[in-house]
């Protein structure tokens, strides 16, 4: 009987990469790509379980968060994306200035929220000035807030509009209340891909190159992987691969977010919206190669709440926050709703048989036995 008996591993070739694990030993691309391809499902699911309760047992970490968009007029016109106006159509669109994003997030932030998730377009008007003035004014409005803003590719466009080098741009915005940032933009690194679905937005190497500079400046960050649109098995674990690499030099990432690609009112709308299985392999696989970043999120704003219950035994210890005022996967035709109470979350963490546990942004457990409604 073989120390892998216990798995009841389907496939025998990924039997080797049960042998790496149970050895502590790190998974190279042909592993990864073995995992990505396998048709053993549950196989691959029961190795990122294995990897996701030797970190984190059965906790599986939420919190209360909002969501605020500055502006959805971008200059780029990616064509995975179905939240953007086009600048040329800008009067369609929405930007706010800065005494209204903070009413808007006002309308929605109370004591229990403990952060603000700040992402929109590529807005050549909002410079530096802008952020900055904004983070002041919500760090004043709420004094206990994190502030996670501003996707790599954000920072770079800011950065070049407003004539800063990024380490200029980074030291202003973390004086002005940037606490930390968020993983979007990545999409998949692959250049023939970002060609197809992003052609004018930062390349794959600026984005790490980004990355990079932000955790120098001791900010921490996610990072994220688009799936499910022109993309191969082998680009994902090439994107994963080099998000490790980066996270063997900086240390920066806090958690991956695979995000499930959705076609809905995008020029891409010809492609089928991803499937269950895709979802939790893909899952599956990033918690088997991304060793080094401690946590997983099943976005369940994306997966819907069965899939992100299943994926707590496929890898994920996190399903994200309370997510109210979600809009960019609304506007791609996402259905799991634009927000969820704390009692659901927990129910639905405690159903599939973990345990909840309330954090803040930087996965410190907070201490609160209320229930929110």
């Amino acid at each position: 009987m073989t120390a892998t008996h216990h798995l009841r591993l389907r496939d025998p070739a990924i039997e080797t990469i049960a042998e790496k694990l149970l050895a502590g030993e790190r998974l190279d691309r042909e592993d990864g790509l073995l995992a990505a391809t396998t048709d053993d499902l549950v196989g691959v699911g029961r190795l990122a379980n294995l990897v996701r309760e030797r970190l984190h047992g059965d906790t599986t970490y939420y919190n209360i968060n909002r969501h605020l968009n500055p502006t959805n007029v971008c200059v780029a016109s990616c064509k995975l994306c179905a939240f953007y106006v086009p600048w040329r159509e800008k009067d369609e669109g929405w930007t706010y200035t800065v005494d209204q994003a903070v009413e808007i997030a006002a309308r929605d932030v109370d004591e229990t929220v403990s952060e603000l998730h700040i992402v929109g377009g590529l807005h050549p008007k909002l410079l530096v000035d802008y952020y900055e003035d904004l983070f002041r004014c919500l760090k004043r409005r709420f004094p206990w807030i994190h502030i996670k803003a501003l996707t790599m590719v954000e920072l770079d466009f800011i950065a070049k509009a407003s004539r800063l080098t990024l380490e200029d741009l980074i030291a202003r915005l973390r004086d002005a209340g940037l606490d930390s940032c968020p993983g979007g933009g990545a999409e998949i690194f692959a250049e023939r891909v970002r060609d197809q679905i992003c052609d004018h937005k930062t390349d794959g190497a600026r984005w790490l190159e980004t990355a990079r500079t932000v955790h120098a400046a001791g900010i921490k960050s996610n990072c994220t992987m688009l799936y499910g649109h022109v993309e191969t098995a082998e680009d994902r674990v090439d994107h994963l691969f080099a998000l490790r690499g980066l996270q063997d030099e900086t240390g920066g990432f806090q958690c991956l977010i695979p995000l499930a690609f959705h076609p809905d009112n995008t020029a891409l709308d010809h492609l089928p919206p991803t499937g269950g299985r895709l979802d939790l392999q893909t899952l599956a696989v990033s918690r088997l190669v991304l060793d080094n970043v401690p946590h997983l999120k099943a976005y369940w704003i994306m997966l819907g709440e069965k899939i992100a219950q299943i994926a707590l035994h496929f890898g994920a210890n996190d399903l994200d926050g309370t997510i109210f005022d979600e809009r960019i996967t609304h506007a791609a035709g996402g259905t799991a709703g634009t927000g969820m109470a704390r009692r659901r979350l927990e129910r639905l963490i405690t159903e599939a048989r973990r345990i909840p546990v309330l954090r803040d942004t930087l996965y410190r457990p907070i201490n609160d036995t209320s229930v929110v409604a």
